[in-house]
């Protein structure tokens, strides 16, 4: 099958989506597949030779934050040539809701599309004001796959249709196998994120630290992630900032490492998470976990069976549940162990195979499904109704 995926965020700028359409690509590689990767590069940025730079992307605030976005007349040109060249089976955009390459992706295309929506946030002005613009475009997506339930819910209330829940995938062998490095060991916590964006919770972790430390004056705090250094510990007592190691920008390896490392993964994100891929990789290389009890990291974490949840951004639960969990071994191997069973659900080997599913579908029409079934399958994957309309045409026709 000839695929094209389509990233909406700058390739060069590390981030959940980015590695989910770099797997999920590798993945379909691996099984035969032909593949190509439109994303917003730089001419000079390396890309692995499965992926097409289309142009620099700008600075956009969305969904809480700043993506790198690429669009405009020149996009879209581009984005005309890679469709037309590249003939697809079927292409796969990822939040087509966005001012992205994905949307012009969605205008652009005469064959199946497949959308990926990652958000989560229920009260998005923004989404339901550009409905009326985004409406033409999204309803010629074949079929709609939401990473959580609470993506799923977004999707829903803004834009109206249904969507197909598929979680983000992880090679969790790859965690699994890391080797443990010697310094990253030993009273260890660590945090994997973007310094400077505060949702992503190390200002509460920094709250936190000053209790941790006086009752655990040994432990460590590992801080992978780019961003302002010195503005992260100024709040920190002076005598404590020793107790912060920044590792900076961190390889796919090294991140395994550190996840296989650390006596407790923290994850204090404050909000505006539709998933928590960090949460699924620190599982997968059993890592106990502690994270803020957003609704879509307790979805990850199976209602806390699966790692510690604390009240988000309650800075002295977080501490408590941290100490808690440094002097208790016990639990922590519980937790490890639990977790390693529950992170299976989330191998590309699982993921990987239900989203080529829907390629399936899409590409293949309904052809195989019994007519009394043939529009309940196709509600549950998000069909726009035009395309129903079409499949249920050719059915009639065959």
């Amino acid at each position: 099958m000839r695929i094209g995926i389509v990233c909406p965020y700058s390739w060069d700028v590390p981030g959940g989506v980015q590695f989910h359409i770099r797997d999920l690509a590798e993945h379909l590689i691996r099984q035969g597949h032909e593949v190509s990767v439109l994303a917003p590069a730089d001419e000079d940025t390396a890309l692995p030779p499965y992926a097409v730079a289309a142009g620099r992307a700008i600075p956009v605030p969305y969904n809480g934050s700043v993506a790198r976005l690429n669009f405009g007349f020149l996009s879209a040109a581009r984005v005309r040539r890679w469709v037309h060249d590249g003939d697809f089976d079927v292409l796969h955009v990822h939040e087509p809701a966005a001012p992205s390459l994905a949307l012009l992706t969605c205008w652009a295309a005469k064959g199946p599309i497949v959308a990926t929506f990652h958000t989560s946030n229920p009260r998005s002005r923004a989404m339901a004001t550009a409905y009326p613009i985004l409406q033409p475009a999204l309803e010629k997506i074949s079929a709609r796959i939401a990473v959580s339930e609470y993506a799923r819910r977004t999707l829903v209330e803004h834009l109206g249709g249904d969507a197909v829940v598929i979680p983000n995938g992880v090679d969790v062998g790859f965690f699994a196998d890391a080797e443990p490095k010697a310094e990253w060991q030993g009273q260890t916590i660590g945090f994997i994120g973007r310094i400077d964006e505060p949702r992503k919770g190390l200002p509460v972790l920094m709250r936190a630290l000053p209790r941790i430390l006086a009752e655990r004056p040994d432990t460590r705090l590992l801080v992978a992630g780019r961003g302002d250094e010195k503005e992260a510990v100024a709040s920190l007592p002076e005598a404590m900032r020793g107790r912060v190691e920044f590792l900076g920008m961190v390889s796919d390896e090294d991140k395994a490492r550190l996840l296989r490392s650390v006596d407790v993964y923290i994850a204090p994100n404050t909000g505006g998470e539709s998933f928590g891929i960090i949460l699924v990789e620190a599982l997968s290389a059993g890592a106990p976990v502690l994270a803020s009890d957003l609704d879509a990291f307790a979805q990850v974490l199976d209602g806390g069976a699966a790692g510690e949840l604390f009240p988000n951004e309650d800075a002295d639960a977080l501490a408590a549940a941290t100490v808690a969990l440094l002097d208790d071994p016990g639990r922590r191997a519980e937790l490890r162990a639990y977790g390693s069973r529950h992170v299976r659900r989330f191998d590309w080997s699982t993921v990987g195979n239900d989203i080529l599913a829907v390629y399936e579908t899409v590409t293949a029409g309904a052809g195989a499904v019994a007519p009394d079934d043939r529009v309940g399958l196709l509600g549950r994957l998000g069909l726009s109704r035009e395309t129903r309309e079409t499949k249920e045409a050719r059915g009639a026709g065959e």
